[in-house]
Order: C-alpha cells, then sequence, then structure tokens
C-alpha cells in the first residue's frame, strides 16, 4: 500500500513545509501515542533528537502530542538513534522516538519511532498510526492528560552500554583517534566513551549550533576527517553521520573505508572466534560484489535485501544472523543493539584492530572492490521505469552484464530520484551500461 507519510525510515522532510512541521509533528504524536496505549499502567515514551535548530520546535509538539492522549513523555535531548532504541527497551517504556533526518542537511528534520522492544516499526503499525494521523484521535481526560519529564543521566546511561560492548581485557591505550561527530547527536557521548576506553583523543565535529549538522562533515563528507588524521598522525579516524547510526572509518593514510570493507572485518573476526551467528551477513543489493566474493572464499555467507536497515534487520531476525549493514556505514550488530550504532561498531572496529597490532591500513583492507558506478536521474512525476523504452535497456543491460557483474535499478524513498548502479570487472563496461540507463529515463521522464 502507497505511504502518505511515511518512508524507508520514518518521516522525513524539509522542517516547516510538507509533513515535517509542528502541526504534523503532534498529529503524529496523537496517533502513535494512541496506538501504543494498550493495557491500564502508565505509559510513556521516550523521545530523543539530534542538534537541528527544528528539534526544539518537533520535540515540544510531539510532547504535546503524546500528553494529550494520556501518555508520559520522557525527554533525553541530543541522543544517537541506536541511544533512544535502547533507552526505549531498558526504561520499559512502550515507545520511543527520535527526532532526526539522519544524514541530511540541517534543513531537513525527522521522526522515526521505535517500539517497546526498541526495534523500529512493523509495517501494520506505521499504516494504522498513518491512519489515524487523519483521523479523529480520541483524547485524555483532563485528569488523565500526561506528564513530562526530562532525564539528565541519559548520556552516562548510553556511555555504559556502549563501552560494555567492548571487550572487558582491553583498554584503547596507544591508540591516537580522530573522532568526527558530524555536529550532531554524538557530539558528546561518542569523545567520551572513547576517551574512557584510553583513546589518546581528538575530536572534530563536536560544536553544533543548530545548523552545522552534517555541514562539510560527518560520514557523508570524510575529507575533514582524512585531513585530520594525516595531520594529526592518528592511526585511524572515526566518523558518524548527523544521528550517528552509521560508520565510515578513515586510516592512518587517510584513505577512507566503507561499510562493506568494516563488515567484512567484524565478520571474519567473529568467525575467527566462533561469534558470527548463521555463518554469514545480511547486506543490501548495493553492497559491493567484491565482498560477496571474499566472504565466499572465507566460507561466510551474503544473504541480500532491499536498500534500507530495516529491510537488512528484518532478513536478520527471519534467518539468525547478528551481523549485517549497508555500504554507507549502516551496520547493525544485534547480539548488542536493535538497529545501526555507530559507535558499537567502531568499538569492534578499534577491537579487532588491537587484536591484530596492524595498521588500519592492513586490518581493514579486506578485499579490492569491483569497479562500481552509481547515478542519480531526478524526475518530475510520473513512473519513468515502467516505459517499455527503459525496460528494454535495463534488460540489454543486464545481459551484457550477466556472469561479469550486478546491476541494481530502484526509486529512493526519499526524494524523486531514480538510483541506477552498476558494477563489473570492466570500469567501461559499467560506465557505458550506467550511462545507457540514465539517458532512457531521462528521456522517459520528460
Amino acid at each position: 500500500m502507497a505511504r502518505k507519510y511515511f518512508g524507508t525510515d520514518g518521516i522525513r522532510g524539509l522542517t516547516n513545509a510538507g509533513a515535517m512541521t509542528a502541526q504534523m509533528a503532534m498529529k503524529v504524536g496523537m496517533a502513535a501515542g494512541r496506538h501504543f496505549l494498550r493495557g491500564d499502567h502508565r505509559h510513556r515514551v521516550v523521545i530523543g533528537k539530534d542538534t537541528r535548530l527544528s528539534g526544539y520546535m518537533l520535540e515540544s509538539a510531539l510532547q504535546a502530542g503524546f500528553t494529550s492522549v494520556g501518555m508520559d513523555v520522557t525527554l533525553v535531548g541530543p541522543m544517537p538513534t541506536p541511544a533512544v532504541a535502547m533507552l526505549t527497551k531498558s526504561m520499559r517504556a512502550d515507545m520511543g522516538v527520535m527526532i532526526s533526518a539522519s544524514h541530511n542537511p540541517f534543513a531537513d528534520n525527522g521522526i522515526k519511532l521505535f517500539g517497546p522492544d526498541g526495534f523500529k516499526l512493523s509495517d501494520a503499525d506505521e499504516e494504522a498510526i498513518e491512519a489515524a494521523i487523519d483521523g479523529d484521535v480520541t483524547l485524555a481526560p483532563s485528569g488523565e492528560i500526561g506528564r513530562a519529564k526530562r532525564i539528565e543521566d541519559a548520556r552516562g546511561r548510553y556511555i555504559h552500554f556502549a563501552k560494555s560492548t567492548f571487550p572487558a581485557d582491553m583498554t584503547l591505550d596507544g591508540l591516537k583517534v580522530v573522532v568526527d561527530c558530524a555536529n550532531g547527536a554524538a557530539y558528546q557521548v561518542a569523545p567520551e566513551a572513547l576517551w574512557e576506553l584510553g583513546a589518546d583523543l581528538v575530536s572534530i565535529g563536536v560544536n553544533p549550533n543548530g545548523l552545522n549538522i552534517n555541514d562539510r562533515i560527518g560520514s557523508t563528507h570524510p575529507q575533514a576527517l582524512s585531513q585530520a588524521v594525516v595531520e594529526h598522525g592518528a592511526h585511524l579516524g572515526i566518523a558518524l553521520d548527523g544521528d550517528a547510526d552509521r560508520l565510515i572509518v578513515v586510516d592512518e593514510k587517510g584513505r577512507v573505508i566503507d561499510g562493506d570493507q568494516l563488515m567484512a572485518t567484524i565478520a571474519t573476526g567473529w568467525a575467527r572466534r566462533g561469534a558470527l551467528a548463521g555463518g554469514g551477513l545480511v547486506a543490501t543489493v548495493m553492497s559491493n560484489l567484491g565482498l560477496e566474493r571474499h566472504l565466499a572464499a572465507q566460507g561466510i555467507g551474503l544473504v541480500r535485501t532491499q536498500v534500507g536497515d530495516r529491510h537488512v534487520l528484518e532478513a536478520m531476525r527471519a534467518r539468525g544472523y547478528n551481523v549485517g549493514g549497508e555500504q554507507s556505514g549502516h551496520i547493525i550488530l544485534s547480539d548488542y543493539a536493535t538497529t545501526g550504532d555507530g559507535l558499537v561498531a567502531a568499538l569492534q572496529i578499534l577491537a579487532e584492530i588491537k587484536r591484530q597490532g596492524a595498521p588500519a591500513s592492513e586490518v581493514l583492507h579486506r578485499f579490492e572492490p569491483l569497479p562500481q558506478l552509481l547515478k542519480n536521474v531526478r524526475f518530475a512525476g510520473g513512473r519513468p521505469l515502467e516505459a517499455e523504452a527503459v525496460k528494454a535497456v535495463i534488460a540489454q543491460a543486464e545481459a551484457e552484464l550477466k556472469g561479469a557483474g550486478r546491476l541494481v535499478i530502484r526509486p529512493s524513498g526519499t526524494e524523486p530520484v531514480i538510483r541506477v548502479m552498476a558494477e563489473g570487472d570492466n570500469s567501461q563496461q559499467v560506465e557505458r551500461v550506467v550511462d545507457r540507463i540514465c539517458d532512457a529515463v531521462k528521456a522517459a521522464a520528460t
């Protein structure tokens, strides 16, 4: 069923426009709160946010919506998305909310919802809430309106949790680490956790002003981190995004290490110690074919899903796997977390470097990626992928790449864009194939 508000990762958009207004946030709070009023106990929701200016507005609007239907609100302030998921479960709350647009610019914002188990909501839950947003929601009687409370030790709780995922017999003594928090949600907790574990720490992206989140910094802009690592002579750099649910690493030479290499490092390390559940990992259709070939050579399987960490997690839970993620750096380690957690993944990478006692460039470069090209085609409307001319070009490209590469074409879940990706052993062939498909999509979209 087509969604009106929910996309691939909650509700997201330009603030004070469309679905991301104070009025809509209040309606979401009312609808989601009413949906999770189950039983006769006092109901509670945990609300966290990143550092965007609009977070104040949306936090207040959500608080009004939840309390109006009788749900108590616990405010934790700027916190990573995975921290909100963890706190929702540990505090026995009925649901959790993260106000964030992840790696998007400050002008965007979003609302992510978690159930009492700390997992993102099912399609059925989202559909029920979406229907209630445009309907009439029953308000609480005057004497049963909810209360709001801000807890001051939320950061400490998450830092303690994150440190508990690091080997108890190990410290980060002797490692010089640059951490880039993207001026986002982890600007306090990530440096504190790394420092407490003993790292010689250099921090960047830790001065949010409401407008500079993800601004030429963080996991989607690793150039600043690469420069800092080289300038400070660090052993490696860690880049998080605005809500700290994804991770990109830079080695001591300033080279960027993407999520595919990080997943390969964690999976092979866990397999070596007998900790890899299910004998494989889950990745999306966007992960490089080189990852698949590398894992196969190690006797480790790879299951591919649609793009989106929720699809990765669904496959992990269905198959009993405990490692999964995306090339973009969403890495889910289900032994520890119910969603992607950039800091927890970083600690596993740091532990592997400590175990091997080798430079990051050796430990983390697990395979040579195949040439891969991704291009985006923006369109004004319609369904260009359903055009016969586009279908014919795609079929021809698939036949050309058969046995030597892969082709992935999909509409974006958050914007009017068709994403065209191809990879293969021959870079010129890959570029030729992508350009032909992009030209066909553009022609069909005009």
